[in-house]
């Protein structure tokens, strides 16, 4: 199963939501790692050190860095970026498939965005 971090802004409905339906998902929101207020380019080293796919709603600057560090060669678990514009129902069921259908490493280097 993924382990997951949720950026600083990602909706705290879906969160709450993905571990109602599975407590047992690994997500932790990055201010409860002591990362309030971090820049995204340490936000995305923190995911990469800790083996974390970032869920983020930010499609200007998250996107742009996480690409940045492909292009560097650094690591770079994955990031899935979701729509504000997506229902929390559909978020929390598209994301809760990918966690549990995708297998380690399968999203390393590359930017998703949901809805499926």
């Amino acid at each position: 199963m993924l382990r997951l971090a949720a950026d600083e802004n990602f909706n705290s409905d879906i969160v709450r939501g993905l571990l109602r339906r599975m407590p047992a998902l690994d997500i932790i929101r990055v201010q409860d790692a002591g990362l309030t207020g971090a820049d995204d380019r340490f936000v995305l080293a923190w995911a990469a050190r800790e083996g974390r796919v970032l869920l983020t709603h930010d499609v200007t600057t998250m996107t742009k860095f996480a690409y940045d560090r492909v292009e560097a060669g650094l690591a770079m678990p994955g990031v899935f970026e979701v729509s504000r514009l997506v229902p929390v129902g559909r978020a929390i069921d598209d994301l809760l498939l990918l966690a549990e259908c995708s297998l380690d490493h399968e999203w390393e280097s590359q930017i998703r965005y949901l809805p499926l």
